[in-house]
């Protein structure tokens, strides 16, 4: 797989969770339709966050947990990008 599709994985895999995370937190909660669409914002992007910051954390220990939480357990390889010639 390349690495512009793993990184594709484990950017969105976070904000999946965070999505699904967010709408279980808003069950039951009668805040008004605007009010709902603000907190279901607010609460995928917090979630999405804690969650990547909380599988990076345990990936570091435990490798095989980012395949559990970010979809793959191997992270892209960056490279710098050559200088066009001229």
């Amino acid at each position: 797989m390349s690495d512009q599709i793993v990184s594709y994985i484990r950017t969105y895999a976070p904000v999946l969770a965070g999505a699904i995370l967010s709408w279980l937190a808003s069950l039951g909660l009668d805040v008004g339709a605007e009010g709902n669409v603000g907190l279901t914002i607010f609460l995928t992007g917090l979630f999405s966050a804690l969650w990547y910051l909380v599988a990076r954390k345990l990936e570091e220990r435990w490798p095989a947990v980012g395949r559990w939480m970010l979809g793959s357990s191997r992270q892209p390889q960056y490279t710098e990008p050559q200088a066009p010639v001229r």
